[in-house]
């Protein structure tokens, strides 16, 4: 990337740069990048040349003064697919870090934007969203969250996450909330391919309509793994290339191509594509903070009580707090259908992970889409055949 804005911006827990990649479009110009993951940071050193990078955000003392400081603190302990340790977790509890490094005015940025899951907001009855707003009050922030979907941004992936911003001296209610399609439409009866994780069947199903579910660095088997996908046209059961996978999170394609391009490096960008951050989400945001005709007046929600999980929106100031009555859709970007997204040739679901998806199916009380079980048993034969009755790898 070569900075062009005038705007400013540092990057903590910056993973691959999707929050960066997004906002440069957005007219800013990095110029910190805090990383502590060797693999990622070998893609912030090929995708952001010049840019200073550090590794441990404990051993920052301070920050440069810049308009933007951005950080998708880490979420493992605040995932439901994670440890759910909390926001006292050894990783999610590094967020206290941004805050150490904001206490300073002097070097304070204007704007600090945040990005988590947001199963946050329920965990422990939303305790990790009451911590963060809690500090930022008490540094004097005006703070405002939505919950956004990705797919309101021109991706095929559901993808829900948290972005907060806040500000000592700007509203930050007016850049998120200042835009609403409502609630996107049910989902249609019949599409081309649905997105699903094989990993799951039994308790639970990541299912998502001419989309992949969200994209994750971990999974139910303990390593992060790519969803499947069921396209109806001709049965086939597949996981997407990673590049369609990067595509998925608006990166170009191979923009991880840095780490390597074995198995263990393949799996390792899976887990690096599945922890960063949309980047058309972070354009977003960073296009309605320089833009002063994004600035609209919002008007009050309903007061929003203690102790309980919190909204899809909100905002807070001084102690007070209200919920605000917006959907996870601030636009309603077009994309192509999933089956007419993807680019590059997936590789078969094996027949081991088709084998157990199907077991555990059968075993639990889900309801599946009809015509989708008898589809995975056909895939399930075909592989066998093809293999000569061998049991293929786990993917």
């Amino acid at each position: 990337m070569s900075p062009t804005g005038s705007l400013t911006s540092v990057g903590l827990f910056a993973g691959i740069g999707g929050i960066e990649y997004g906002l440069e479009r957005a007219g800013f110009s990095t110029k910190l990048l805090c990383e502590l993951d060797n693999a990622a940071q070998s893609v912030l050193g090929a995708r952001f040349p010049g840019v200073r990078i550090e590794g441990d955000v404990r051993q920052l003392a301070k920050l440069q003064r810049v308009d933007l400081l951005a950080a998708g603190f880490p979420c493992q302990d605040l995932s439901q697919a994670g440890r759910t340790a909390g926001i006292g977790g050894t990783q999610s509890g590094l967020v206290d870090e941004i805050f150490r490094l904001v206490s300073d005015r002097k070097s304070a940025p204007r704007w600090l934007l945040l990005e988590n899951v947001s199963f946050m907001l329920r965990l422990n009855r939303g305790a990790a969203m009451e911590h963060v707003a809690t500090r930022l009050e008490e540094l004097g922030f005006a703070w405002a969250y939505r919950v956004v979907d990705s797919r309101a941004f021109g991706v095929p992936q559901r993808r829900q996450r948290v972005i907060l911003l806040a500000s000592r001296t700007e509203d930050p209610r007016s850049v998120l909330f200042g835009t609403d399609i409502g609630e996107r439409p049910r989902d249609p009866d019949h599409a081309s391919a649905f997105g699903f994780y094989w990993t799951e069947g039994r308790g639970g199903l990541g299912w998502a309509v001419d989309a992949v579910p969200t994209l994750k660095g971990g999974s139910t088997i303990g390593i992060a793994s790519p969803p499947a996908i069921w396209r109806v046209r001709d049965g086939m059961v597949f996981t997407p290339d990673i590049r369609d996978a990067e595509r998925m999170q608006g990166f170009p394609a191979d923009w991880t191509a840095a780490v390597g391009t074995d198995r263990r490096a393949l799996a390792k960008r899976w887990k690096l594509v599945g922890n960063a951050v949309t980047t058309s989400v972070a354009e977003w945001v960073g296009k309605a903070v320089a833009s002063s005709s994004a600035r609209t007046q919002i008007g009050k929600g309903l007061p929003l009580a203690r102790g309980v999980s919190w909204p899809v929106a909100a905002w807070g100031f001084k102690g007070e707090r209200q919920s605000i009555d917006v959907s996870m859709f601030p636009r309603d970007a077009v994309h192509p259908t999933l089956a007419e997204f993807l680019e590059h040739e997936g590789a078969p679901l094996s027949a081991r992970a088709t084998n157990g998806f199907l077991q555990r199916a059968r075993a639990g009380s889900l309801r599946f889409r009809p015509g989708f079980l008898e589809a995975l048993d056909a895939h399930y034969e075909y592989m066998l055949s093809a293999a000569g009755n061998s049991q293929p790898s786990l993917l």
